[in-house]
């Protein structure tokens, strides 16, 4: 154990010192039960950083006054006070002036230390990143500033006022500090995206109770979730949290798995039927035996799952960073060679040692440094303005790359809520809702919230019933007037031998719709039935046209059933479908593709979705999901709306080709400067680069980079929204006559949901004379066309009758 204590600690103390962090890895069980630490290891983190960016700034703004105030005083005509004037002004006061720099920018220097301390070593070890080049700008700019400091001792000290002269301006202490702060800027805002992963996984594990209640000695008792044994009698109450996987051995009850399989409708459960951890007992009591304990139940291999997929994903290599290999050396090379060179020429060492420092100076990774972030910055700024929360860089730059756009089911491409679309009926039809509603209303299945919501659309008024029945699984029934009827499925109908074939073809034509069938009877006969089925969205089928037309493939992943999957896919335009997978099938799916060369694109909202979201290159969570979900993704679409996936793939396009334009632009002044700074026109034009030309150079890249990068505010949404087409009259032939129709387009407020959508549909049918009617959930409008002339009072007042209102009509 000894021994591999000290391989670990060796692996360990080689890692840091190639400017890394690593420590020993904790156990899942000891990760668990310490669940809050690595949360608050992000918060100190983010903590850091953020006083290290305040101290930066409160000593960067007197350092850049007392280095530019003459600047402000000729250029702009801002007085000096007199008291800077007698402290800092003239050659007398030079040392003071520069001094006083130097020590303002210690501080700014020491917090922001670890960019020396990681730069030089990974410089060291022959890989040079962005740490590097900003320890290498940082540190010419003070080392030059520092021998100016001595020169102006120097000068002072042999009475040399033109050594002082030449010295005094040549400081680049305030290019030092301001280069530090602006990293570290960009450095906390991107630390404070890391702590996402870390709440969702602390958000799954609150999934499972604490506790649960087990039979042991005959009794009941209370124990802690982790105390729960394999073959453990687990006693489960309606509306409690399963917290171990297991198997019913007694009683049954309906199952909420919406979380770990994407089924919008809860699944009925008996004896000899599994149930996992992390899903929601409804309303029956049962018994279940547990198979699965601990770090093998079906949550915490979803937790696994998430942990090891957010440690996995490498993040996007900056292109910066890339060249950085390159140019980081080259100008260490060229820098020693031209001084060199010079030295050889004979030269002062004072001329060779200005050469080479200018080089450097010129070459300061500022606008190199800006040319991402600022892009990013802006970037994701016009995103949330669409409506889109892209959490990191790192996402937003790799999805301009992605080809393949894998979508779930439930609540992505469709609502996610149950909705009656059909009903049929042998008698009056707001008799059979009646009977239906008034029924259920005792019932706690979460379809009987459907039928209640049809039957309040509708006015149906609800009345008591007597001996009302559950039967788990089946279906109710009850007495209404001393009358038996029964509500419930296909099997409860055969149960109580009531007959069905004369509807079996019309319920046929619902199932093949992917709809679920509600039968209704008495005692003698079915006298209707009610589909019921989880709409799909305005905009999917929209959104999956749009993103074929980018050329993506685009899959639908679901844990529902083959059938239902086919056909919602076939409605939306979908032709890749993957159903009835379980959560570590999906981003077992996820994996497959990228092993294949794709850069996939998970899009998700359920519990479920948390691993594959991780593990997909760019997860992006639909807005009305889950917390968890929403934490784990990178991406967070806040209106719900799938054609919110395109225009964050646009934008992150847009957004990658004004970061390459940035860093020409950073590049194109150290192409241009390098040469001169090297003294390559000295003697053919006596050119020779100041240093503090090239800081001047400098910060005009930095100004293009960012004058650019704002260019990015102007990014629109290419796709076109839904045209409204305003009134018009339109004249058609209708058996031999002129039938003349009319088109009106009315707004309406309102309307929230498909439920208000069909209402508004059903109350504009309603209107004598109206043949055709629109309704856009998305513009909050309808379009109506009518054969004959209507009154807009009459269309108000039907709609504004429904509790929606009419703001105007065209």
């Amino acid at each position: 154990m000894m021994k591999l204590y000290k391989i670990a600690n060796g692996i360990i103390q080689a890692v840091v010192a190639a400017g890394y962090q690593a420590d020993i890895a904790k156990s899942e069980a000891i990760k668990h039960n310490n669940k809050t630490s690595q949360k608050d290891n992000m918060d100190i983190t983010i903590q850091d950083m953020k006083k290290r960016l305040i101290i930066s700034i409160f000593f960067l703004i007197p350092l850049m006054y007392i280095a530019m105030y003459h600047m402000f005083e000729q250029w702009f005509g801002i007085p000096t006070p007199s008291m800077i004037d007698a402290i800092f002004h003239g050659n007398q006061n030079a040392i003071t002036f520069a001094f006083t720099q130097f020590l303002l920018l210690l501080p700014i220097v020491y917090v922001n230390r670890s960019y020396f301390i990681i730069g030089f070593k990974r410089l060291w070890k022959r890989t040079p990143n962005m740490d590097s080049l900003i320890a290498m700008g940082s540190s010419a700019a003070i080392i030059y500033g520092i021998l100016a400091i001595y020169m102006l001792g120097l000068g002072l000290g042999h009475h040399q006022i033109d050594l002082v002269e030449k010295y005094k301006m040549d400081l680049y202490f305030e290019a030092a500090g301001m280069i530090l702060t602006l990293i570290t800027l960009g450095k906390y805002l991107e630390t404070k995206s890391k702590r996402k992963t870390s709440e969702a996984i602390s958000k799954l594990m609150n999934l499972a109770p604490k506790t649960a209640t087990v039979i042991r000695q005959e009794k009941e008792m209370q124990v802690s979730l982790s105390d729960i044994v394999i073959d453990d009698i687990v006693v489960i109450k309606p509306g409690e949290s399963i917290g171990v996987d297991g198997i019913i051995i007694k009683g049954n009850s309906s199952i909420d798995q919406a979380s770990m399989t994407g089924e919008s409708i809860p699944v009925e459960k008996t004896v000899g039927d599994n149930v996992i951890s992390g899903t929601i007992n409804q309303n029956g009591s049962f018994y279940m035996k547990a198979t699965k304990v601990g770090d093998n139940t079906t949550l915490s291999q979803i937790i696994k799952l998430v942990e090891e997929a957010s440690s996995s994903k490498a993040p996007i290599a900056k292109l910066a960073d890339k060249v950085s290999g390159i140019f980081v050396p080259c100008v260490i090379a060229i820098s020693i060679i031209a001084t060199i060179i010079w030295l050889i020429q004979g030269q002062s060492l004072e001329f060779a040692l200005s050469i080479g420092i200018a080089v450097l100076v010129i070459s300061c990774p500022c606008a190199l440094g800006l040319a991402t972030p600022v892009a990013i910055m802006v970037g994701t700024g016009r995103g949330a303005a669409e409506g889109i929360l892209i959490k990191s860089a790192e996402a937003l730059e790799q999805l301009h790359s992605v080809n393949t756009v894998i979508l779930d089911k439930t609540g992505t491409i469709t609502t996610g809520t149950t909705t009656v679309t059909d009903i049929y009926s042998v008698i009056d039809e707001k008799e059979l809702l009646k009977i239906a509603g008034s029924i259920e209303k005792n019932s706690t299945h979460p379809l009987s919230i459907a039928i209640l919501e049809k039957a309040k659309q509708e006015k149906v008024d609800l009345i008591e019933v007597q001996e009302f029945k559950n039967a788990s699984g089946r279906g109710v029934k009850a007495k209404i007037e001393d009358k038996q009827y029964f509500v419930g499925n296909l099997a409860f109908m055969k149960e109580n031998k009531i007959e069905q074939e004369q509807i079996d073809k019309k319920a046929n034509k619902y199932l093949k719709q992917g709809k679920t069938v509600i039968y209704i009877a008495n005692e003698e006969k079915i006298i209707g039935m009610l589909a019921i089925q989880d709409m799909i969205k305005d905009t999917s089928v929209q959104a999956v046209k749009e993103l074929k037309r980018n050329h993506l493939q685009v899959i639908m992943l679901t844990g529902d059933n083959k059938k239902v999957a086919q056909i919602i896919a076939k409605e939306v335009g979908i032709d890749t479908v993957i159903s009835e997978v379980l959560p570590q099938d999906k981003e077992k799916e996820v994996a497959k593709l990228q092993e294949n060369g794709k850069k996939v694109v998970f899009v998700g909202d359920g519990i479920n979705d948390s691993p594959a979201l991780v593990k997909a290159d760019v997860g992006i969570a639909i807005g009305s999901g889950t917390d968890i979900a929403i934490e784990a993704a990178d991406i967070v679409l806040m209106k719900d709306n799938l054609l919110d996936v395109v225009t964050a793939i646009r934008l992150s396009k847009a957004v990658i080709r004004n970061i390459k334009m940035n860093l020409f632009w950073a590049f194109f002044y150290n192409i241009i400067g390098l040469p001169i700074a090297c003294g390559a026109f000295y003697f053919s034009l006596g050119l020779k680069l100041n240093p503090m030309i090239g800081a001047l150079a400098m910060s005009l890249s930095s100004v293009c980079v960012v004058t650019n990068a704002l260019r990015l505010k102007n990014f629109k949404p290419k796709f076109q929204v839904p045209i409204t087409i305003e009134r018009e009259d339109l004249k058609h032939k209708e058996k031999g006559k002129e039938v003349i129709k009319q088109m009106k387009t009315i707004k309406i407020e309102g309307m929230q949901c498909n439920h208000c959508k069909m209402t508004v549909e059903k109350a504009l049918n309603s209107i004598d004379g109206i043949t055709k009617v629109e309704v856009n959930l998305e513009n909050k409008s309808a379009i109506i066309e009518n054969e004959k002339e209507i009154e807009d009072s009459q269309i108000k007042e039907v709609i504004e009758a429904e509790g929606f209102q009419v703001m105007n009509i065209k």
